[in-house]
């Protein structure tokens, strides 16, 4: 069998602690491209450059057998590598590790996980990992055997579509996380608020903040109950965003 190839990106930027961590582990199953973004892209969802030029530099910090610093977005990184860096489409792509949750409807602004989206869209195996952890400090070590289990479950045991994973882990210590669970997303949103503020000059300005509310609280198949439970989540997701059982009753009201 050939040498896996492998493409790892993310949205926190090339030099995040989380990449560094996933980069090295993408090691042990084999070649690597690192493309990502050359600074911070969270919240972007999918995307992508069409007013600007894109610029990629050399990046040596992850010690890969490709590695660039992109100026786009996590999908443009994805687009990038696919189309020009690499000899012929990876054998998976990688995505993170974020630092911070991305559960329930967070993986639609997710650029972490639109990154993992565009590669299952060209038809590629996906997964984007999430440490539930905002802190620059965060201890990526915790996941590393439930992270290194689902990359060998997917490469070993490819599924008949292409699969994109939205894996969460919790903020636990390795030995308080209670194993792997896969589930769905719960239904959930945010509720938003701008923070008003001033400059100097006196003209307003606005910092968008918000709480995340889960409208299933407690649900026991839902990512948010089962992340808080201590179990690592994954959850499959699609990139068909048609709601087929709707089609029926708009064609006979249109």
């Amino acid at each position: 069998m050939s040498k896996k190839l492998i493409l790892v990106t993310n949205d926190d930027g090339i030099g995040a602690p989380g990449i560094l961590f996933l980069s090295h582990i993408a090691k042990q199953f084999g070649q690597v491209c690192v493309v990502a973004p050359d600074k911070p892209q969270s919240g972007m969802g999918h995307a992508i450059t069409i007013n600007a030029t894109l610029r990629a530099h050399k990046s040596k910090l992850h010690h890969a057998d490709f590695e660039y610093a992109c100026s786009g977005t996590p999908v443009d990184c994805v687009k990038f590598a696919i189309n020009k860096i690499l000899p012929r489409k990876p054998d998976l792509v990688l995505s993170g590790i974020n630092h911070g949750s991305n559960l329930s409807i967070n993986v639609i602004y997710s650029g972490t996980m639109s990154a993992a989206i565009e590669g299952a869209m060209e038809g590629i195996p996906s997964i984007g990992f999430s440490l539930c952890n905002y802190s620059i400090e965060a201890d990526f070590t915790q996941g590393e055997k439930f992270i290194k289990e689902i990359i060998q479950k997917l490469l070993t045991h490819k599924p008949e579509e292409t699969t994109c994973l939205n894996v969460n882990i919790p903020n636990l210590k390795a030995d308080e996380i209670r194993g792997v669970k896969v589930c769905r997303g719960a239904k959930s949103n945010w509720v938003e608020e701008f923070d008003e503020r001033k400059d100097p000059y006196g003209v307003p300005y606005y910092w968008l903040t918000g709480n995340l509310v889960n409208f299933e609280k407690n649900h026991p198949e839902t990512d948010l109950h089962l992340n808080e439970q201590g179990y690592v989540t994954v959850v499959p997701v699609g990139f068909d965003m048609t709601k087929h059982n709707q089609i029926p009753a708009l064609a006979n009201l249109f």
